[in-house]
Parts: C-alpha cells; sequence; structure tokens
C-alpha cells in the first residue's frame, strides 16, 4: 500500500518496500501543457514578454499604476524601477508576468477582484526570478503549471516547463544560484494545474496569510534550497491533491500557524534524486491544523494518496511539533524509507494526534526517528511512542508498522474545484512597498501552542 505520494513532476513517494515505481503526469495532463508549451509563441499578445513595453516611460515617483499607466500588469514590471511598487487596480488580466528586476512589489489593490486568470492555456501566472521580487493581495487561477512561482532559474524556456528544473532532471544548481530574497502576502491561487504558489532553487522568504486550493499537485511547494532560510506561515491550504509540500529542502525551513485542511494528503516532507540537495533536512513543523484530509472534490493524487495527515518521506532531523492532527483516514503521522533515502533523526513531539485511521506509523529501519506526548490512540507498530521514545536515546528501531487501509476514490479535474470564497484583504494599497530582503527574520515558533481546535490558529 502507498503511504503518501507527492509530486506529479519530480518529488518523491514515501510508502512501504512494496510500492511499485512512481508515476510521471497523467497523460491527459502532459498533453495539455505540451500543447500550451507549443502554442506559447502564438499566445505572446497575452502572454506578454515585455518587449512592447521597452521603450516605454517611467511615469516617475515609485508606483506604476496598472492600467492608469500601462495597460498590462507586463509592461508595468518591465517598466519599474528597482524598489518600485507595480499597484494593480480592479480587472481580470489574462496573461503571464515575469518579474526579473530586484526588488520590485507586485500589489493588487483589492486581493478578490485583481485578478490573473491564466483561461487554462497560459503556463505560469507570475514567474519571479528578480531578488527581492514580492506578490501581494491578488488572486492568481486557471494557470496549466503554477501560480506563483519563485526561482532562481532564470531561463524561460524552462520556466515554461512549470517548474525551476528541466522534465526529471536535477537542476544545475551553479547554473541557476538560488533565489534570494522573496515574499507572497495575501495571495490567492486556485484551480492552477501544478502547484498554486510554488517556492523553487529560492532562499530567504516568506509565504504567509495565503490561501491555496485546487492545485493538481500541491497548493503550496516548497523545493531544492540548502539552507532555505524560508518562512511558512498563516496559510490555508484546501482542496488540493496535497496541501504543503517540502522536497529537498533543508535547513532554515519552518511552517508555522497554518491550516491544512480537505485536501487528499496534507503535508509531506520528502527526500529524492529527482532534485538536487538530497536527502531532506531540518524542516520545523509546529502549530499547525493538519485535519480531515480525505475530500473526494480534489485533484488526484499521481500515485494515490490519499487520507493522510503529515509523511516523512526519507526526510532526515525533521521537528513535527505540537500540531493538531486529526481527522485522517489513513495516517496521522507517518514516517517511511523510500529507495535510496531513509528517514533519520525525525522527531514527532507534542502533538494532538487522534481520530485518525492509523493515528502514528513508523515504516522505516533507522532507530533515531521517535515518537512522544502525541496522545495517540492507535499506534502502529502497537506501543510504538514507548518503542521509538524520544526520551530512550540508542535504542533498537522497532519492527516496521503500517497505516489503515483506505482506498483512494477518483478524483476531479484541477480546473473543476469550486472557486472559495472571498478571502481577506487586509493590505493598505496605498503604504508603501516593501521588497524581500532581510526575510524572514527571527522567528518565535514558542508562539505558536499546539492549536486546541480546527479553528484556533494564531495570527501574528
Amino acid at each position: 500500500m502507498q503511504l503518501l505520494t507527492t509530486r506529479h513532476s519530480r518529488s518523491a513517494t514515501a510508502r512501504t518496500p512494496e510500492a511499485g515505481p512512481r508515476r510521471r503526469p497523467s497523460a491527459p495532463f502532459a498533453a495539455v501543457l505540451a500543447l500550451a508549451l507549443v502554442l506559447a509563441p502564438a499566445l505572446a499578445g497575452c502572454s506578454s514578454d515585455g518587449s512592447s513595453s521597452s521603450d516605454a516611460k517611467h511615469p516617475g515617483g515609485t508606483v506604476v499604476r496598472v492600467p492608469q499607466d500601462f495597460a498590462t500588469i507586463q509592461q508595468a514590471v518591465d517598466v519599474a524601477h528597482e524598489g518600485d511598487t507595480v499597484l494593480v487596480d480592479a480587472g481580470t488580466y489574462r496573461e503571464s508576468v515575469r518579474m526579473t528586476k530586484p526588488d520590485i512589489v507586485l500589489r493588487g489593490t483589492d486581493r478578490n477582484t485583481v485578478v490573473l486568470d491564466g483561461g487554462l492555456r497560459l503556463v505560469n501566472g507570475i514567474a519571479a526570478s528578480g531578488p527581492g521580487s514580492v506578490v501581494e493581495n491578488l488572486t492568481v487561477h486557471g494557470y496549466l503549471a503554477n501560480g506563483v512561482l519563485f526561482t532562481g532559474v532564470t531561463d524561460e524556456k524552462l520556466q515554461q516547463h512549470g517548474a525551476g528544473g528541466s522534465a526529471y532532471n536535477p537542476l544545475d544548481t551553479t547554473r541557476f544560484p538560488a533565489l534570494r530574497g522573496f515574499r507572497a502576502s495575501g495571495v490567492t491561487a486556485y484551480n492552477n494545474g501544478l502547484y498554486g504558489i510554488y517556492a523553487f532553487d529560492a532562499q530567504a522568504g516568506v509565504i504567509e496569510d495565503s490561501y491555496a486550493s485546487g492545485g493538481a499537485d500541491s497548493g503550496i511547494y516548497v523545493g531544492q534550497c540548502k539552507p532555505c532560510d524560508t518562512l511558512v506561515r498563516n496559510n490555508t491550504v484546501e482542496r488540493n491533491a496535497v496541501g504543503i509540500e517540502i522536497t529537498n529542502a533543508s535547513d532554515g525551513l519552518t511552517v508555522v500557524g497554518n491550516k491544512v485542511n480537505g485536501n487528499r494528503v496534507g503535508v509531506t516532507v520528502n527526500s529524492n534524486d529527482l532534485e538536487a540537495l538530497a536527502p531532506q533536512h531540518g524542516a520545523v513543523i509546529v502549530g499547525n491544523v493538519v485535519t480531515d484530509n480525505n475530500a473526494t472534490d480534489t485533484p488526484q493524487q499521481a500515485d494515490g494518496g490519499y487520507g493522510i495527515g503529515i509523511g516523512i518521506g526519507g526526510g532526515t532531523g525533521n521537528q513535527v511539533q505540537r500540531n493538531l492532527v486529526q481527522g485522517n483516514r489513513a495516517v496521522g503521522v507517518v514516517i517511511t524509507d523510500p529507495p535510496g533515502h531513509p528517514a533519520s533523526g525525525n522527531r514527532v513531539e507534542g502533538n494532538r494526534t487522534t481520530g485518525n485511521g492509523t493515528d502514528l506509523a513508523l515504516a522505516s529501519a533507522d532507530p533515531a526517528n521517535c515518537f512522544t506526548g502525541n496522545q495517540p490512540a492507535v499506534q502502529s507498530p502497537d506501543d510504538l511512542e514507548n518503542l521509538a521514545s524520544c526520551a530512550v536515546p540508542g535504542r533498537a528501531a522497532p519492527p516496521f508498522g503500517r497505516t489503515s487501509a483506505v482506498q483512494s476514490p477518483p478524483g476531479i479535474p484541477f480546473s473543476q474545484v469550486p472557486a472559495p470564497p472571498a478571502q481577506p484583504s487586509t493590505l493598505d494599497p496605498a503604504a508603501p512597498g516593501r521588497p524581500a530582503t532581510g526575510l524572514p527574520g527571527p522567528v518565535d515558533i514558542g508562539a505558536y501552542p499546539l492549536p486546541a481546535s480546527a479553528d484556533a490558529l494564531p495570527k501574528h
């Protein structure tokens, strides 16, 4: 039985040893994406490459307005100077936007009425490779790959493959050093063909106060960074194949105060060799609500993952603490060894793991994984918290456990996931723009207690 699965494109699968190899994207999706790449030149009028604005005049000051100064977002971004804010008024913008200059702030005047719409034919909504890039207070949906992509990859052809890398090959991190500095704040990303908000080959960033649903792979993804120095906080992710996904993302990665509800799989932490920088190491996952990840009105996982709260597949040295993990039909928290990447040194402590099919499960041969104080009712193997106690160093590894048997039901196309309700738009559009420098800053994980209920998340 497959315990958890992650990416259509490059992520690992944590599973029992008898599970088969992971599958590539389904034929219909791959065909649609390939067709979009072929048609990209013909769609240039809808997906500006910026050339039409190369001689345009800057309006002066530090704010460039759309549509008052320029008709398209791309034209405004191309003209903006380092440190400028591109302020977008209400409307639907049927374009793809590339942000390549440093310290540009792309901001909507209203989160719910400033909408970038890919029309199920454009590939990426916003692709930001300029250091210090910020995207805030707007909605992006209907793209064949990503809603918002932050990446050190500056090759547009590689970006057009929907991710930082080329097909299934690990990215050349020498050719493409990580983007330094990024922030997504108050972004609504829904019904996108891979990821809602995607940070790949990017460091020193924050993804906060955002909403992601209808992601055919995951709502929020952080991958291939070391050190990541990235904070994922106070987001809501629901009705995705996977809520929050972490692959080969190591050191300085903190995931706190998020609501991960009603996906097929809640949170995954993975190592694999399909991306660079394996093994994954050192994420801190604290104070999140991870509940009821059994939704059927969601895109189907390529490898059938379903009913899983938090799954660690080959991750190392991670801390999973003070999370509310309940109502996941297969398993609350599970640690597994995918081929070539044994999970090691993961600490699962002080969570509330009740009401899941199996609350805690360990299918790893490394004795350094441990579980303590998680209030489980159902453990696999039996008595797991004593057999793998964090208070007993040097003990033997317990026998392999299993999750509850749950059949993954058929999913629906990502484009058919219901649109979300309006989301809070708390930003003052007139406030000075803040480029993404000096992030994420100090993170006090002690400020994130165990949530008392699914609706009791702190706001910081």
